[in-house]
């Protein structure tokens, strides 16, 4: 018996211990959690919290938390919830210890971009600031790490995580270099699955020897490689950054002129036509006008795009970890619906939708797993404020898209021949996963 009592208090006193972090309990379980701090033990906690005098509360194997300076809590302070979180993290201020994903699912009410912002009351705020002056953590609101991009920005590619180096992007990808999500049925890894997904592509595409494609998104070229190197079509590749250009090229260098470089402008395309145009993203919208799609389409010629989306109903636009660390540029995500709407209504006819959700998650689920894999090489070529930007979106977007909040669709669509016949050939060959048949 005295054994046993031993190693039970061996195993919960070092985490109970009076200090720094059972002074920050009821006021971590707002700012963090989104929640009134019950006065409950630290087993009730679904987090470990350890602060920087060592202190640490919460029970043993949750998700840990880890405040290593007063600075984290200074910024949870003056923005309570996400951008408060994300700053301290991406700073070093504030680190999570094991399982980065079930320490985001710990914290999702405050990890929800577009949703309620927490609202701290009068009593709040006086409970935080005799907390904040007791603990020394009172003072101006630091500023955001350089990581960040300043407000109002949009449309400055010049920086942010889209420009880390192709060597940084081999990391993280893999080996194929697609940046867009694997079908994961039958594949025994991330390049199985992602060679699967261009191939599914492909033949939804009806493609032949010499067809001309728009790739409206070509990433690292992994697309517009495919389909020059497999099927000899002629590829028009859109890239949003030089080095993105620049690898492709070299990329291509021995299939002649099958793949042509171009900026990110769509007017880059020229006049057309194409006998195909497809555009795979991952969880940033592609943000492309249908109009001009339908004017670079051939008749008869087959539009396949890949688009997150968000659930209809009213949403509410704020400055969020994505905007302010990804993608400041990008328009706000769309509701299915919508976007089928905005295709139809520019004359592009909808002939078949696949939901691409779970697939899109466990893809990014495998991109985090090889960044963590290869952290040291990746913290040595793009920062270590950069590659915690990079593990932090890849884990909440995995956690966003399985839980439904962020929905991945494939929507395929035709300009309809001078007759107005669409063909067959669209919704032939290959199907995949939660195809809807038209």
């Amino acid at each position: 018996m005295t054994i046993g009592v031993l190693l039970v208090r061996e195993e919960v006193l070092p985490l109970m211990h009076d200090g720094v972090a059972s002074r920050l309990a009821p006021l971590l379980s707002k700012i963090m959690l989104g929640e009134e701090w019950d006065g409950g033990t630290a087993s009730d906690l679904p987090i470990q919290v350890r602060a920087w005098d060592g202190s640490v509360i919460g029970p043993p194997g949750a998700p840990a938390f880890v405040i290593r300076h007063r600075r984290a809590l200074r910024r949870l302070l003056w923005k309570p919830g996400e951008m408060g979180l994300v700053r301290a993290y991406v700073a070093g201020e504030l680190d999570i210890e094991g399982d980065v994903f079930a320490a985001l699912d710990a914290v999702q009410r405050v990890m929800r971009s577009g949703d309620e912002q927490i609202r701290l009351s009068s009593d709040d705020k006086r409970e935080i600031v005799r907390t904040a002056v007791m603990l020394g953590a009172v003072g101006p609101e630091p500023k955001p790490p350089p990581e960040e991009f300043p407000p109002g920005r949009r449309g400055d590619r010049s920086s942010g995580p889209l420009t880390e180096s192709a060597a940084f992007f081999a990391r993280m990808l893999g080996t194929e270099m697609a940046h867009s999500g694997g079908l994961w049925d039958e594949a025994i890894d991330l390049d199985d699955a992602q060679r699967t997904a261009l191939e599914s592509v492909t033949e939804r595409l009806s493609l032949f020897q010499g067809a001309r494609v728009l790739d409206l998104n070509a990433g690292w070229g992994a697309l517009a490689c495919h389909l020059a190197a497999r099927h000899g079509c002629r590829v028009v590749a859109l890239t949003r950054t030089p080095e993105q250009a620049a690898y492709i090229k070299e990329r291509a260098a021995g299939l002649g002129d099958r793949i042509q470089v171009l900026g990110w402008d769509l007017d880059e395309a020229g006049r057309g036509p194409y006998d195909a145009i497809v555009g795979l993203t991952e969880i940033e919208p592609l943000d492309r006008d249908a109009a001009r799609l339908y004017e670079l389409l051939a008749p008869g010629g087959r539009l396949v795009l890949q688009q997150p989306v968000r659930r209809p109903g009213p949403h509410r636009v704020r400055r969020t970890f994505t905007t302010s660390y990804m993608f400041p540029e990008d328009g706000e995500l769309l509701p299915l619906g919508e976007l089928i709407g905005t295709l139809e209504n520019a004359g592009l006819e909808v002939r078949g939708v696949a939901a691409l959700r779970e697939h899109h998650a466990r893809t990014l689920r495998a991109w985090a797993a090889n960044l963590e894999r290869h952290w040291a090489e990746c913290v040595e070529l793009a920062g270590i404020g950069r590659a915690r930007v990079w593990l932090l979106y890849l884990a909440a977007s995995a956690l966003a898209t399985e839980s439904g909040r962020i929905g991945v669709h494939e929507i395929r669509a035709i300009r309809r021949d001078r007759d107005g016949r669409a063909g067959t050939t669209l919704v032939e060959g290959r199907s995949v996963p939660g195809r809807v048949a038209p």
